[in-house]
């Protein structure tokens, strides 16, 4: 009887389980090399993560061209946004202008 409690409880939660797994999104990177966002254009899904990875030895921002928001992204280091409305935004580094990239984020 206890063995069937137990597997009761586990089968009631296993639902509850999978939509937290399926809400949290995916983390895409987007390594900084050479004074460049590389690749330059991605397309996710609204919740997913965009990680900036600055492999270079100065810092760089991913500054939304309309001023939404603006991620600081130091030498050596990352940094990460979660995008949640579906929309493209055109982005840019604040230190080095001629950087650019763009963040599409479609329907499911």
């Amino acid at each position: 009887m206890r063995t069937a409690m137990y597997c009761a409880v586990i089968l009631a939660l296993l639902p509850v389980a999978a939509v937290r797994v399926a809400t949290a999104g995916e983390i895409v990177r987007v390594p900084i090399n050479d004074m460049a966002f590389s690749p330059g254009e991605i397309t996710i899904k609204p919740g997913d993560t965009v990680e900036w990875v600055n492999n270079d030895f100065v810092d760089h921002t991913a500054t939304a061209k309309d001023g939404g928001w603006d991620v600081l992204v130091g030498a050596g280091k990352s940094a990460r946004l979660q995008f949640d409305h579906v929309g493209t935004t055109h982005y840019f580094c604040r230190f080095h202008p001629d950087m650019t990239g763009t963040v599409r984020v479609v329907g499911k």
